[in-house]
């Protein structure tokens, strides 16, 4: 657990943040599964989930990778989608409405507080969220705990910052014009389990056996870089360092970020390396 910062400072500014994202979130959702087209059916055979199975999603935000896997595991099967933010759960509720999807559940609530019935679960997903988690060991025993013995837990998270252009090249920028902070790999962060042995301890820790750690290189694709600007600029990370920069530089440094990212024309499409490490574990 990182023992440097308020934790329930930060859960709350992460609450904050993911409120006033998720109207964001809704309007470029098309654009963020297209990021996730190549990451989510390998996160999703990973779990080994099969018809009719009963499937826990950790942070589900806005419904990615819980409705597909609820698609996978059809009507005779349940994903339950839990999230802290209300209001990116409502996004995924809607989404599951208009996908007329009708085996999910939604529960709001701190991913290292639910409470749920021991060994009820086939298996479970984290898709990105583990390495915001300020306990991530507490975290994955809670799902340790709620998954069937023999049940499968798979995580995915941003792999190498060098791999990674779809994050760091608004950094590059942004380095220009403040200090970047030095990375923490203690501390809640997009990069926190870049290195593969990292992620394989902490499920181990947490009571998982059989753990396997993959890397697995895509593509980020993300519309225009107007686009790709507008949806990086919503992330903590991004947004704590544009915070330190006077207002009336922001829009010259988007433009600067989206014609980065998008070859140089700003409204050119994005396509961009990435790197993901993915982990599975076994209760």
């Amino acid at each position: 657990m990182a023992s440097d910062i308020d934790t329930q400072a930060f859960k709350q500014q992460q609450r904050d943040d993911w409120a006033g994202a998720a109207s964001h979130w809704r309007r470029l959702d098309d654009g963020v599964r297209r990021t996730s087209a190549e990451t989510t059916p390998r996160l999703l055979e990973l779990a080994g989930i099969r018809a009719g199975d009963r499937v826990l999603d950790i942070a589900s935000g806005t419904g990615e990778p819980g409705l597909p896997a609820a698609k996978l595991v059809g009507p005779s099967g349940f994903v339950l989608l839990t999230d802290q933010s209300p209001e990116m759960l409502a996004v995924a509720r809607e989404k599951a409405r208009t996908q007329d999807l009708h085996n999910v559940g939604f529960v709001v609530s701190d991913a290292e507080q639910l409470t749920l019935d021991p060994e009820s679960f086939d298996a479970a997903l984290c898709r990105g969220a583990l390495c915001l988690m300020p306990d991530p060991v507490g975290c994955l025993r809670v799902v340790y705990t709620a998954l069937k013995p023999e049940g499968r837990l798979a995580v995915l998270v941003v792999g190498r910052p060098e791999a990674n252009p779809f994050f760091t090249t608004s950094f590059a920028v942004l380095a220009k014009h403040t200090a970047l902070p030095q990375l923490d790999p203690e501390a809640p962060g997009p990069f926190r389990f870049a290195d593969p042995e990292r992620l394989q301890s902490v499920m181990v820790q947490a009571g998982f056996h059989d753990v396997g750690v993959e890397q697995l290189q895509h593509v980020h694709s993300m519309g225009t870089g107007r686009e790709y600007w507008a949806h990086l600029s919503r992330m903590s990370a991004v947004a704590k360092l544009l915070a330190q920069i006077p207002e009336d530089q922001h829009e010259h440094i988007g433009q600067e970020i989206a014609a980065r990212a998008a070859g140089g024309d700003p409204d050119g499409e994005v396509a961009l390396e990435a790197e993901s490490n993915l982990a599975v574990g076994v209760r």
